[in-house]
């Protein structure tokens, strides 16, 4: 068994210790609309991921706000650091992965792609995943939080770098995200004695209803979704048009291959009626015999899963509100 295939072995679950997201939701939140991220500790135990603890990544310092930026302990080495501390009172330490905070769902990129091929493909790390927390979805009434990566076919066209049309389709890569990202069940766990304290308050009765969960203010999040769902189509275009233009380069160069075959030939008619020696009919140093190199297919791959996932949202976000107006109106009736 390879290296791939070892990092990329069977995971069925990830148990994530509530601290952990409690400490994750307050990081992505403080921090909006500035996106973060952060490492995931804990320990690989069979099939399932247990997360019990994490820590943030500091964030970048620009040149303008600290002109001694070279002194300042940099990313690597924060993680080391971070992670001796952790292992000097005895807390675990072992990375399984990263998170990150993301808005209204944009993460289907280039730099989460690298990320995790980086994590994932790691020798000391066999399993790991990425969560993803939309701190703007939640504030709708639902935690977003999900667990992802990369599939072990995804792993190796990532790794051999060949997103051409032939090597998505021998590696049987569509435009599916299912192809690229695999879901993993996530399952928070909560401390024997934060689940009493909770019992504890709601026999009290003072756990209040959140009646913000029915607020139907939903036009600025659909609105936003729309627009980041038209910029992805603009997007797709202008990637759309650069394959069009390769066509027609490709097309401009198969004429001029065939305008020069037929003058050789013409040439190597002439020699023979003379005598002479017949001249190849391929030149390898001759420029239109050169391949046009094709363009990567990678971005316009993440453009059309970042609208499916728009488009999904869209959907999913459009029946809460349905739910949320019927309910509203049979509260209004009773009344």
């Amino acid at each position: 068994m390879n290296k791939m295939e070892d990092n990329t072995s069977s995971l069925d679950g990830v148990l994530l210790d509530s601290l952990v997201a409690m400490k994750i939701i307050k990081h992505c939140k403080e921090n909006l609309p500035d996106l973060v991220t952060g490492q995931l500790l804990g320990l690989d135990v069979g099939s399932t991921l247990e997360v019990t603890n994490c820590f943030p990544f500091p964030s970048r310092i620009s040149e303008t706000e600290d002109e001694n930026a070279e002194e300042n302990m940099g990313g690597a080495e924060y993680q080391y650091e971070m992670m001796v501390h952790l292992r000097e009172v005895n807390v675990d330490n072992n990375t399984v992965g990263w998170y990150s905070s993301t808005y209204m769902g944009s993460f289907v990129n280039e730099s989460t792609l690298e990320t995790q091929f980086n994590y994932q493909g790691s020798r000391s790390i066999k399993k790991c995943v990425m969560l993803i927390y939309d701190p703007v979805k939640t504030s709708q009434g639902v935690l977003s939080l999900r667990a992802y990566r990369l599939t072990n076919t995804f792993m190796e066209l990532y790794k051999a770098g060949q997103f051409t049309k032939e090597g998505l389709a021998k590696a049987g890569i569509s435009a599916s995200f299912e192809d690229m990202f695999e879901e993993i069940p996530l399952k928070i766990r909560s401390s024997a004695l934060t689940s009493a304290f909770l019992w504890d308050l709601e026999e009290k009765n003072q756990i209040e209803a959140e009646y913000e969960r029915l607020d139907l203010g939903t036009n600025t999040f659909l609105e936003r979704s729309l627009e980041f769902l038209t910029e992805c189509l603009d997007d797709l275009s202008v990637e759309q048009n650069k394959f069009q233009y390769h066509q027609r380069q490709v097309q401009r160069q198969q004429m001029q291959q065939l305008q020069w075959l037929q003058k050789r030939r013409n040439e190597n008619a002439i020699r023979k009626q003379n005598g002479e020696g017949v001249l190849p009919e391929e030149d390898p140093t001759n420029p239109i015999f050169k391949p046009i190199p094709e363009p990567s297919r990678l971005e316009s791959l993440l453009i059309n899963n970042q609208i499916n996932n728009y488009c999904k949202q869209i959907n999913q976000f459009s029946s809460n509100s349905f739910a949320k107006l019927f309910l509203v109106g049979a509260l209004q009736k009773e009344q």
